[in-house]
């Protein structure tokens, strides 16, 4: 018997105010997969991500987590679901003041009850994860941007998440470290069975990484194909998929 979707979009329509961002969206996310929200700019890639954590509610629609509502659940389940999400943001997100180790400490000392020195072993082992062993006292400022990110991370699998959210994870980084921060995204699919969810247009990782993916398309407000991107680009007779899968971000899917 297949396994249950670990998230189901259903019928979701994302508007501000009266302007509809995207309307009718349906997906899954089966878990342990690596799943891509894809298309052009201002076609609701970041919205749909912000949906997805909480921080925006649906104009209609539902989201579910292992079939249960998330918009329609009371304020004690919903902080418990959020609490077993990881959110990388585009740009890391650290607290400048605060050295890497800190940083990462920082949901841990806000949400368990871990000891000191369980806290210090827990950070030591997430910065070993993501490449960082031995930069625990360095801060923000003294780091690489693709070192950033992968700070940005650790801290984000401090709590051990069931699902990981990355919105742009390579946006301003070199071809080099965006190829590592790549790599290191199926390690934790492969080595901790996490489900992932990543925004992005950059061609070269939607196909690196992507098991699954949706493709947004600004002009008609909803998605336009989902499905395994190489597999897309093999059977799909759509030009404007086939453009976009094939030059990256496309202009024919701009907001106007």
């Amino acid at each position: 018997m297949p396994e249950a979707p670990h998230i189901e979009i259903r019928d979701l329509t994302m508007a501000y105010g009266d302007f509809v961002v995207m309307r009718d969206l349906n997906a899954s996310v089966q878990p342990g997969e690596v799943f891509v929200i894809m298309g052009g700019s201002g076609c609701g890639k970041s919205t749909l991500l912000r949906h997805l954590i909480g921080l925006k509610e649906p104009a209609h629609g539902d989201i579910l987590y292992h079939g249960k509502s998330f918009s329609g659940c009371g304020k004690e389940d919903r902080e418990s679901m959020m609490h077993r999400f990881g959110v990388l943001f585009q740009g890391g997100a650290l607290w400048s003041s605060l050295t890497l180790a800190e940083n990462v400490a920082l949901p841990l000392e806000e949400y368990t009850r871990l000891s000191p020195r369980e806290v210090r072993d827990i950070v030591r082992l997430k910065l070993a994860l993501v490449g960082l062993t031995g930069f625990e006292r360095y801060y923000p400022a003294e780091i690489s941007g693709g070192m950033r990110k992968r700070a940005g991370l650790a801290r984000a699998m401090a709590l051990d998440p069931e699902i990981l959210f990355f919105d742009e994870p390579s946006a301003g980084l070199d071809p080099v470290s965006a190829r590592r921060l790549d790599q290191l995204i199926l390690r934790l699919r492969d080595s901790l069975g996490t489900t992932i969810v990543v925004v992005t247009h950059e061609l070269q990782s939607i196909f690196a990484i992507a098991d699954n993916a949706i493709f947004l398309d600004a002009k008609i407000r909803t998605l336009r194909a989902q499905g395994k991107p190489a597999t897309l680009l093999e059977e799909t007779e759509d030009p404007v998929l086939r453009e976009f899968l094939t030059r990256g971000e496309s202009t024919a899917n701009d907001a106007p």
